[in-house]
Parts: structure tokens; sequence; C-alpha cells
């Protein structure tokens, strides 16, 4: 990504300020238990996180697919990151694209609850790492 330093770090604050105000709304429709609100607000809190990430150290987005495959490639399989972070990535990936198109598909409580904290944890742990 051809980005003057500046303007490379005002995406990255933009994009954490992004993730974490979409965190607030997961937890906030979490706490209205709409799952299905809440399991799209909270990939897309991870995936604002992850493009901080990946455009703070250059890499260019291109598509939700490719930004998994960059985490993936650059910070989980080179252990930067660990393996978790890249599982939860994926299955809230699949929950939100689920729980969009599939009507017959419901998210349960359990299945927002469990992932609300490591996701937290997730987006602080990156948070730490680009400032």
């Amino acid at each position: 990504m051809s980005l003057d330093e500046e303007k490379r770090n005002t995406l990255v604050e933009l994009e954490l300020e992004k993730a974490v105000n979409t965190y607030e709304d997961a937890s906030l429709l979490a706490e209205r238990e709409r799952w299905s609100g809440a399991a799209n607000r909270l990939y897309y809190a991870v995936f604002h996180a992850v493009n901080a990430l990946l455009i703070k150290d250059g890499h260019l987005i291109k598509s939700h697919k490719g930004a998994f495959a960059e985490f993936s490639k650059n910070y989980v399989l080179t252990e930067q990151v660990s393996s978790e972070y890249g599982k939860l990535f994926r299955q809230l990936e699949t929950m939100r694209e689920e729980s969009d198109y599939d009507c017959m598909f419901h998210v349960e409580a359990d299945q927002i609850k469990e992932k609300l904290q490591p996701a937290k944890e997730m987006i602080d742990m990156i948070a730490s790492r680009v400032k």
C-alpha cells in the first residue's frame, strides 16, 4: 500500500476507532438480546481492528476474504498472533454471513456471549500493537 506515514497512521486510527465503536454496538445489541445484530457488529469490530493492523504494516486489503488471508498469513502462521485469534476471526465471519444471509439460521445467545470477551481482547491486543 503506497500511503505516506501520516495517511497510514490516520487510517489506522480511524479503523481502531471504528473497531471500538462497533464493539460497543455489539455489546448493546447483546444486552438487548438481538443476537443476529450482535453477531454482525462483533464480526465488523474485529474486522476493523484487523484492518488497522494490516494497514499499519503496509498490507493491501481488497476484501473480507483478503483481510482474513493476509491476517492468517502474516500474523497467525508466523505466530506473531495467537492462532485462537485467527480461529475467532473465522468463526465470527461465518456466524455473520450465516445470520445476515440465511433466514433459517438463528444465532444463539451463548454463541455471542462466549465471543464478546475474546473479541474485546483481540481488539485491545491489536490496538496495543499499532499504537
